[in-house]
């Protein structure tokens, strides 16, 4: 399958809260985006910057680190998934995971890549990496026909 890739650098938190936030103003139902990155890479931050843009009342918005799947209303319905405290698959379905693949809402998933079987075929991925303190390094790939329109509509061609 065909992927695009791109590297984007923030020098600030304002920065990664706008590049979410731009991110939530194009997301459509059924587009799905995986984040992964260290504790402490800012993946919560950007995910809340997703959701603002998706419309989405900022004090709406926690970290599903515990409850695993939060769903936010806003001009879409966006779940937000944190897949830390999970190992397997079984887990993963549990959650109701799948089925939330099949709603007419957006997914934003974070720490995607720590249960297998997690991440569609058609998806946005980005990899935070913290070069400073103060910043972080997206490694965007998109791999599908959707996951590339989205990447276009966001980032541009």
């Amino acid at each position: 399958m065909e992927s695009l890739t791109r590297t984007i650098t923030t020098t600030s938190t304002d920065e990664t809260f706008s590049l979410g936030e731009r991110l939530g103003l194009v997301l459509e139902p059924h587009d799905f985006v995986g984040l992964d990155g260290q504790l402490g890479a800012g993946k919560t931050w950007f995910s809340r910057g997703v959701a603002s843009g998706a419309g989405v009342p900022l004090e709406d918005v926690s970290s599903p680190t515990y409850s695993i799947v939060q769903t936010y209303s806003g001009r879409l319905t966006l779940h937000h998934a944190d897949l830390y405290r999970l190992a397997t698959e079984a887990d993963l379905f549990a959650t109701g995971y799948f089925d939330l693949l099949e709603s007419d809402a957006a997914m934003l998933v974070e720490w995607v890549s720590q249960v297998p079987g997690a991440l569609p075929d058609d998806a946005l991925s980005l990899r935070l990496e913290v070069p400073t303190p103060e910043s972080r390094r997206f490694e965007i790939t998109a791999r599908g026909a959707r996951a590339q329109a989205l990447l276009v509509r966001w980032l541009g061609p």
